[in-house]
C-alpha cells in the first residue's frame, strides 16, 4: 500500500447502517474506534463487509446472498482484499458486494428500500482496475455525500462487468448527481462517459436490476 492509498483509508468514525438508535450506534462506533487505536491499528470510518451471490436455480436471491468477511481497520481491509479473487477469475452471474455494517445487498433492506444505484458498464479486460479504484474510494469514504452511500457491487457478465454504487435516497436529485460526478472523478472517467441510474423501487416493480434505467452522461 503506497502513501496515497494509506492516507485515503485513514479516516474518523461516523454513523453507518445497522440496528439500534443513532446514539447507541455512535457509542459503539466510538468504542470500536478507541479499541482499534489502542491496538495500534488504523480504524476505518465505517465497519464494512464483503458479500457474494451466485444465482442458483430454484433458490431465492436473498437465500443466495452470503456474507464473506467483515473488517473495520485499514489492516483488516488489506488482509481481506489480498485474498479475494479478482473479477477476471469470478464465475459468470456472480455478484461481489461491499456494504456498510448492518446493510445487506438487497433492494428490500431498510437502508436501501428508498434508494437506488448508479450503474457503470466496463469491458472485462479493464473492469478489475475500475473495481479496485471503486473499492478504495468507498473504503476510504472518498465519495461526496458518502453518508448517503450504502455499498458497491460488482456483477460479472459474459461480455462485460457492471459496477454499481448504491445510495439511500433516490428522490434527492442534487445528491444523486453529485454522487455521479464524484464517482467519475475517482474512477477518472471522461465527462461524457455514460452512466445509468435506477431506483430500487423500479427494480422491484419490473424484477430487473438494469432494464429501463435512466441514462446519464
Amino acid at each position: 500500500m503506497d502513501a496515497t492509498e494509506k492516507k485515503e483509508l485513514e479516516t474518523i468514525p461516523s454513523v453507518a447502517g445497522g440496528g439500534g438508535t443513532e446514539s447507541e450506534h455512535d457509542e459503539k462506533e466510538s468504542e470500536r474506534y478507541a479499541r482499534d487505536l489502542k491496538a495500534g491499528l488504523h480504524p476505518l470510518k465505517n465497519k464494512l463487509a464483503f458479500w457474494y451471490t451466485v444465482r442458483t436455480p430454484g433458490v431465492s436471491y436473498e437465500d443466495n446472498v452470503k456474507k464473506l468477511v467483515e473488517f473495520s481497520t485499514v489492516e483488516g481491509f488489506w488482509v481481506c482484499y489480498c485474498h479475494l479473487a479478482r473479477p477476471g477469475s469470478l464465475p459468470i452471474h456472480m455478484d461481489l458486494s461491499l456494504f456498510k455494517e448492518g446493510i445487506r445487498p438487497l433492494w428490500e433492506d431498510p437502508a436501501n428500500a428508498n434508494g437506488g444505484k448508479w450503474i457503470i458498464r466496463f469491458k472485462k479486460v479493464i473492469s478489475a482496475r475500475f473495481w479496485e479504484d471503486l473499492v478504495l474510494a468507498f473504503v476510504g469514504d472518498q465519495f461526496d455525500f458518502g453518508e448517503d452511500v450504502c455499498g458497491i457491487v460488482l456483477t460479472v457478465r459474459y461480455n462485460e462487468d457492471i459496477l454499481c454504487v448504491w445510495n439511500r435516497n433516490s428522490s434527492d436529485q442534487q445528491v444523486i448527481m453529485a454522487l455521479k460526478d464524484s464517482i467519475k472523478r475517482h474512477l477518472k472517467l471522461p465527462n461524457g462517459y455514460i452512466m445509468e441510474y435506477k431506483p430500487h423501487g423500479a427494480s422491484i416493480r419490473d424484477n430487473s436490476s438494469y432494464r429501463n434505467a435512466w441514462i446519464r452522461g
